[in-house]
């Protein structure tokens, strides 16, 4: 067996130059002879950190995306703006190489935002069956999620990432039996997902196994915090939402969006809205009914007894030259840091006149069109954040200080260079200097990347 030749670290660095531009362009049968030449180029870099797979996923090479996975490449990891080669090729658009590189694509239908994701099948038309849910309460596969003030259970694996930590009947046995213990059913696991989320090992029964939310509890969080089944010092319960909930893979992010909504909900409806009677949770959390049976909320059907969705339009306001976008910031945005508008639906307005309103009046900018984006659930406590693309009329920027502290326009460079360049604010501490943007779990975020690679020019 003959050993790579050896190589100076001159003509090491100018054959490393080589294979990346050859990945950047695409040259599959370049790649594949510089590889089986010298393999350890596989995961060089350049100076930003882009890897060879980062830079055939930024163009859209498939062929080279794939030649690099079967030489065992690491599509883990990130260059200096933390993206990873998926996010890379999502940004610009080439969906078939995000496929590749491992994003999820069920019946045809991706998703795009953060708090997004459907891991479970909601199966409304058995929530109203107490009988089949009684039964899957107790079942050995079923998967409690433990609350404590509508914070989340937590725990970190060997590797250090965060994930909801999942527990057994036997571990809430107890608390589910309490009277004033709120108990949310949020579906079954969908048929992809064989194995317990509990056990890991196949379904006893074969059937799916189901989630539930629990909260309501009288103990604290720190006493709870033994029922976790990793060990209590490997456990937490969520203290910054904004930030805690913001580290979790997307699965475990879809999981919790209705849940924490629903259990909010259940907080703050525990009285009936009509008379001031108590209520009392059924269809398994997803309805709450008061106990007074001559209650005017019991005759018919009345939003005050169902889970209520708040809609918020969140909007890109592109400049009338189509090069600038409207951003503005709050008092209690970080150092630095801008983002879209956005601004609560009110009673008998359609989205289009919403989107306007709150930029005139956060902004004093006319907008003409309208164009829907995508959507977001936000389960802080229960908003659907509505993302539109919005094309100003007037430019001139008159801010309305007890609305937003500031708003102003930025170039489109700016902005992609804050994107791409780092400028997302990842949570707590010091920001750098310069444009700083919301964090890529935020529809407010992907609203800027999808401006960008509209017509990007980088």
């Amino acid at each position: 067996m003959h050993s790579a030749p050896q190589m100076s670290g001159e003509h090491e660095e100018e054959v490393a130059a080589r294979f990346l531009d050859a990945s950047s362009r695409g040259d599959e049968g370049q790649v594949m002879s510089l590889l089986s030449a010298v393999p350890s180029l596989l995961d060089r870099t350049c100076p930003r950190g882009w890897t060879a797979l980062m830079l055939a996923a930024r163009n859209g090479h498939l062929g080279v995306v794939q030649t690099l996975l079967r030489h065992g490449c690491d599509k883990n990891r990130v260059n200096s703006s933390g993206q990873s080669a998926s996010d890379v090729a999502r940004f610009w658009g080439h969906k078939d190489v995000a496929v590749v590189l491992g994003e999820r694509e069920e019946d045809g239908v991706g998703f795009e935002n953060y708090f997004g994701d459907e891991p479970l099948d909601r199966l409304s038309a058995k929530r109203a069956d107490a009988v089949w849910l009684e039964d899957r309460k107790k079942h050995p596969d079923t998967v409690f999620l433990l609350f404590s003030d509508l914070s989340p259970m937590l725990h970190r694996d060997q590797q250090g990432v965060q994930h909801l930590c999942r527990l057994g009947y036997e571990a809430v046995k107890d608390l589910v039996e309490k009277p004033d213990c709120v108990l949310v059913f949020l579906g079954v696991e969908k048929k992809k997902r064989r194995r317990s989320a509990t056990t890991g090992m196949e379904s006893v029964s074969g059937e799916l196994p189901a989630w539930f939310a629990i909260s309501g509890v009288e103990e604290d969080g720190a006493s709870l915090l033994g029922r976790c089944p990793h060990g209590e010092r490997k456990c937490s319960f969520a203290t910054a939402p904004h930030r805690d909930l913001l580290n979790l893979g997307d699965e475990d992010a879809g999981v919790l969006a209705p849940a924490r909504a629903l259990l909010a909900w259940h907080r703050r409806y525990a009285f009936c809205s009509t008379c001031g009677g108590a209520t009392v949770s059924e269809e398994g959390g997803h309805k709450r009914t008061c106990r007074r049976q001559q209650c005017p909320s019991n005759k018919g059907i009345h939003n005050t007894c169902y889970p209520r969705t708040d809609p918020v339009v969140i909007m890109l306001v592109v400049h009338p030259d189509g090069n600038q976008c409207l951003l503005g910031r709050k008092t209690i945005f970080p150092a630095g840091m801008f983002s879209c508008l956005a601004g609560f639906v009110e009673p008998g307005e359609t989205l289009e006149a919403a989107a306007r309103r709150e930029v005139r009046e956060e902004s004093g900018v006319q907008i003409g069109g309208v164009r829907y984006v995508s959507c977001q659930p936000w389960p802080m406590p229960s908003q659907l954040m509505i993302g539109c693309h919005c094309v100003a009329v007037t430019s001139y920027v008159s801010v309305d200080r007890s609305e937003i502290e500031d708003a102003r326009w930025f170039q489109r460079q700016q902005v992609a260079e804050a994107l791409l360049g780092g400028g997302s604010h990842p949570g707590p501490g010091p920001v750098q200097s310069g444009l700083v943007l919301p964090p890529k779990q935020t529809i407010a975020h992907q609203l800027l990347r999808h401006w960008i690679s509209m017509s990007a020019n980088l």
